[in-house]
C-alpha cells in the first residue's frame, strides 16, 4: 500500500472512532440529564405531597378550633367610613378649610417670615 493510502485509511478510521465515541458520550450525557429530571420531579412531586399534608393538617386543626371558641367574621358588618363621631374624637376640633401651612417659604430655606 502506498503511503497515501495508508494515512486515507488512518484518518478514516480516526474520524470513525471519533465519531462512535462522540455519540456514546453524547447518549450517556442525555441519560444523565433525562434521570436527574426524574429526580427533580419526585422531589417536587414529594414537595407537594408534604404541603398538602400540612395544608389538611391545618384544616383539621382550623376545624377544630372553631368547635372550641366562637368566631365570626367581623369585616363584612364593618363600616368603611365612619359615620358618626366616636368617644376618641369627640372632643378634638375639626380641620379648617384653611392648610396651617405658613406662607413665604420652604420650610430650612431660609426665607420667610421666621429668619432671624
Amino acid at each position: 500500500m502506498s503511503r497515501a493510502s495508508k494515512l486515507t485509511l488512518l484518518g478514516t478510521s480516526a474520524f470513525a472512532l471519533g465519531t462512535v465515541a462522540l455519540v456514546h458520550w453524547q447518549q450517556q450525557a442525555e441519560k444523565e440529564a433525562m434521570h436527574a429530571g426524574v429526580i427533580r420531579d419526585m422531589e417536587q412531586q414529594r414537595i407537594k405531597r408534604e404541603r398538602q399534608l400540612d395544608f389538611e393538617m391545618q384544616r383539621e386543626l382550623e376545624n377544630e378550633y372553631k368547635k372550641l371558641q366562637t368566631v365570626r367574621d367581623v369585616t363584612d358588618q364593618m363600616d368603611p367610613v365612619p359615620t358618626k363621631p366616636n368617644a376618641l374624637t369627640a372632643g378634638l376640633p375639626r380641620p379648617s378649610a384653611a392648610g396651617s401651612i405658613p406662607v413665604g417659604g420652604a420650610i430650612g430655606t431660609g426665607t420667610g417670615t421666621g429668619e432671624k
